[in-house]
């Protein structure tokens, strides 16, 4: 039955913001088999597979574009899953058999992508399991192509409510038409929750089955900054509600016109605030919208979608070009974070039980250690005449950093190459945390991977729903590690080892001010999210968040320690 009016549901909040509005049931999308019809001949069927397969193709490019326009490139790559599985011939090759058997093209096509999501179903990894849902998307839109039926709905407005909102659903969201999004299941960190936060529309995941009784046109509001939704709420409720709505539109507007402006605490202690980008658009994007430069590049852009690897070369141009568009802003090369989790078509990696605990990151470098010296030279190339810092993925231990500085001289002496390049890592693994005061004797900087950070420090994959609220910042004893971090890197007397964020613990309002007042200096992330941050930080000042960090530390849990955030703000 549908939830009772009044009646409050409880998830994580997702994405920041208020709004009420009718609710819009996504639904399960086309999954009911083609109607059947007389096969042509086997040349003809094949001839629909491949015109399908075009159209698709084309609607999905024009699709990751447009998003790449509203949240940038990063986001947009997501789109990157699906085009890929346009060649996978794990699908294909069971649909060309079915037409040769004398099955029709759109048959062929909808009994291969259930066929192949029915493999990824039974797979024991949850992140590989989850490729089904991809799999029978292109599937239904390959069906749809070859029929002449529509597969995408028309576009939802009002308050989008789903299941679990796959990335392709989110990239297809107008934020003009979408007031919020409420799932049943979801996670801070999945891929539709960073898409809505980059797109400004508000979001709770994780709230059940009951969400999805919610009955189409009911009046919703979602609170994603206390993680709720109200089923039917009072008119005083939707009042206070578009209240709230517009007094963020006009703080949105006053951040936005401020945010070329540096982030000052109202102490006088400056935070860098920086962008993280996937591509030579969201750079001029990221200097747009005030970025103080680039705090995590993510080189995987330069591997998708192509069979063979860049070479240097084309590395060390398109790594030029980047700087350029930053005109002197500072640019932190973050070497390729790849590996069975995230495979790339040019470096097949065999499947691993436990990706997120396998061959990825630096494992992946020094395993091909060729692979990583261009990646090294090509970025130091680029710091000959660039302001370019590098760092390093997924480092567990004090000897993987060393064998990569050990290669990283020896490519700046073949260089010859004088100018300082710092070389830092990505701290994402807790038994780097911990030795944190160790690595501070040979690194120059630590950028913390939050969200890494916290599904291996809470031993909760950041991808499983069902621990969606355990991957919620800022949780306690994340904060803990950043602490001893923080304190680590302020042991190395004889160097100047800084603290930053790249993970999405960055872009979260509450969690930046705990994590400025534990000492963190340079925070990045979405370009989008970089105007509001700043004006939030511009109203603190240092004493105060080091009282709440303080607080926050002794914490029991996440709500209690964004709440003592939230009351600075």
């Amino acid at each position: 039955p549908p939830p009772p009016p009044g009646s409050t549901l409880t998830g994580v909040a997702a994405s920041a913001g208020v709004a009420a509005g009718a609710a819009h049931q996504l639904g399960d999308g086309p999954t009911k088999p083609p109607p059947d019809r007389p096969a042509g001949a086997t040349e003809d069927e094949l001839a629909r597979l491949q015109q399908g397969l075009a159209q698709v193709r084309t609607a999905l490019v024009a699709e990751r574009d447009q998003l790449a326009a509203r949240a940038g490139t990063r986001d947009a790559e997501i789109l990157g899953a699906h085009l890929a599985l346009l060649d996978d011939e794990a699908l294909l090759d069971p649909a060309r058999s079915a037409i040769a058997a004398g099955a029709t093209a759109e048959r062929a096509s909808f009994d291969a992508a259930q066929q192949v999501a029915a493999v990824y179903r039974g797979l024991p990894e949850p992140l590989l399991a989850e490729r089904a849902v991809d799999v029978l998307e292109v599937g239904a839109r390959l069906v749809a192509a070859i029929t002449g039926t529509a597969a995408v709905a028309a576009a939802p407005s009002g308050v989008v409510i789903a299941d679990e909102l796959t990335p392709a659903q989110a990239a297809r969201l107008e934020p003009e038409r979408v007031l919020a999004i409420a799932s049943a299941r979801g996670s801070v960190t999945a891929h539709a929750a960073i898409i809505a936060r980059s797109l400004g529309i508000p979001a709770v995941v994780g709230l059940g089955r009951q969400a999805l009784a919610i009955a189409d046109g009911t009046t919703v509001l979602v609170d994603g900054d206390a993680g709720r939704v109200v089923v039917a709420p009072s008119e005083q409720l939707v009042g206070e509600a578009v209240s709230r709505r517009e007094r963020r539109r006009q703080r949105a507007a006053v951040a936005l016109a401020r945010t070329h402006i540096d982030a000052t605490l109202a102490s006088g202690e400056r935070i860098e605030v920086m962008a993280n980008i996937g591509g030579l658009e969201d750079a001029a994007r990221a200097v747009e919208l005030g970025a103080e430069g680039v705090g995590l590049l993510r080189t995987e852009f330069m591997f998708l979608e192509r069979p063979e690897l860049p070479g240097e070369d084309e590395q060390a141009a398109t790594l030029l070009e980047i700087a350029r568009v930053l005109d002197g802003r500072p640019l932190i090369v973050r070497t390729l974070d790849a590996g069975a989790d995230k495979p790339l078509p040019g470096l097949p990696m065999p499947p691993e039980a436990n990706p997120f605990l396998g061959v990825r990151g630096v494992r992946v470098g020094l395993a091909q250690p060729e692979l990583l010296r261009t990646q090294l030279r090509a970025t130091l190339r680029s710091a000959a005449a660039h302001p370019v810092k590098l760092m390093v993925p997924m480092v567990a231990t004090l000897a993987e950093f060393v064998t990569v500085r050990r290669l990283f001289e020896e490519a700046r002496a073949e260089l010859a190459v004088t100018v300082p390049v710092e070389l830092g890592l990505t701290l994402e693994v807790p038994a780097a945390a911990v030795m944190a005061d160790r690595f501070a004797t040979t690194v120059d900087f630590f950028s913390l991977g939050t969200n890494d950070l916290t599904q291996y420090t809470l031993a909760a994959e950041r991808g499983n729903a069902r621990l969606a609220a355990l991957a919620a910042p800022p949780q306690p004893a994340v904060l803990r590690l950043v602490k001893l971090i923080v304190d680590g890197a302020a042991t190395a007397a004889d160097r100047r080892c800084w603290v930053g964020v790249c993970g999405e613990m960055a872009g979260d309002i509450p969690s930046a001010v705990l994590l400025a007042g534990l000492g963190v200096t340079e925070l990045s992330m979405a370009p989008g999210l970089i105007p509001e941050l700043k004006q939030a930080l511009r109203d603190v000042s240092l004493r105060d968040a080091q009282a709440a960090a303080a607080a926050a530390l002794e914490a029991d849990d996440a709500d209690t320690a964004r709440q003592l955030a939230l009351d600075l703000l």
